[in-house]
């Protein structure tokens, strides 16, 4: 099975997961639950409960309910921040995975609050998972870092409040570490959380997750300039429209897919220790680097 497939028959089987684990529409507050639904279904790559999973496995565990319902917790916290970022007052997307966003299906007030609800139900999702206390709150406790100002809202701050003179290649990637890296990192230091992995696994695949994290987000940058907005289900040509400082900008198109690529090398090589267990690990990375939305 190629990789491409490996994934597409994750995200159905995640979706499946994530359905049951989100709220059904009933009582007078139906309308939410519907947003939520919409917003987090039938969509996106899946790459962050991707990698928790292949976590665990790579550890050699079992993958059972509970992994899922971590899983699902992330995708509810990323999905949140897509639906905040697209509104009016931030990015003003109208379109998200190829359909409308939140606040155009709907309006701007549910467009808040759906994003609300889905950070809120992450939290509940893992206060509710059947594994020990201390990991319990040792889940919970990097989820809201890796969510909060030290983490993806704080990279969010940088973002619009920095202005584009004051930002270098070292501010760009400490942005993107903490916007988009964050939650990469989380997803797999969950997964090791949850399989008991040692320290110094620990060390390795964090270290794996942040560099895969910023060849991301610098893929991100260059499909921004040569991307297909039918493939992405999104407008391209943003960054640039609004001269928007990024990798890209900085360093150059063919400069950016070298440090993209010499990245992804990187993190391919931190999983050394763990021989063929982490292959799915490693092709993830390739995935990243090649994607073309």
């Amino acid at each position: 099975m190629t990789f491409l497939n490996t994934l597409s028959v994750f995200g159905r089987d995640f979706d499946a997961k994530l359905a049951a684990f989100l709220p059904q529409p009933q009582g007078h507050q139906s309308v939410i639950m519907e947003a939520m639904r919409y917003a987090a279904l039938g969509g996106g790559k899946r790459l962050r409960p991707f990698l928790l999973i292949e976590t665990v496995k790579a550890l050699n565990k079992i993958v059972s309910d509970e992994h899922w319902r971590v899983a699902s917790a992330l995708e509810c916290l990323h999905v949140y921040s897509l639906v905040h970022d697209d509104l009016p007052c931030m990015d003003d997307d109208d379109l998200r995975r190829g359909k409308p966003t939140v606040h155009k299906a709907f309006d701007e007030a549910i467009g808040v609050l759906a994003g609300d609800a889905l950070l809120t139900h992450a939290f509940e999702l893992i206060a509710n998972c059947g594994v020990s206390a201390t990991k319990k709150v040792e889940l919970i406790s990097h989820l809201a870092r890796s969510g909060g100002v030290n983490g993806m809202i704080g990279g969010q701050v940088i973002d619009i409040t920095v202005s584009e003179q004051d930002r270098d290649e070292a501010l760009i990637s400490e942005l993107q570490d903490l916007k988009t890296g964050a939650l990469i990192q989380y997803a797999v230091g969950a997964g090791a959380i949850l399989a008991g992995a040692t320290n110094e696994q620990q060390k390795a695949l964090i270290s794996y997750a942040r560099d895969m994290g910023l060849a991301f987000q610098i893929q991100d940058d260059i499909l921004d300039v040569e991307g297909d907005a039918a493939l992405m289900g999104k407008a391209v040509g943003k960054d640039e429209n609004l001269g928007k400082a990024t990798f890209v900008s900085l360093l150059g198109l063919n400069e950016a897919k070298e440090k993209a690529k010499a990245l992804g090398e990187r993190a391919k090589g931190h999983l050394a220790p763990f021989g063929e267990k982490a292959q799915t690990l490693k092709e993830t990375v390739d995935f990243v680097l090649q994607r073309q939305h």
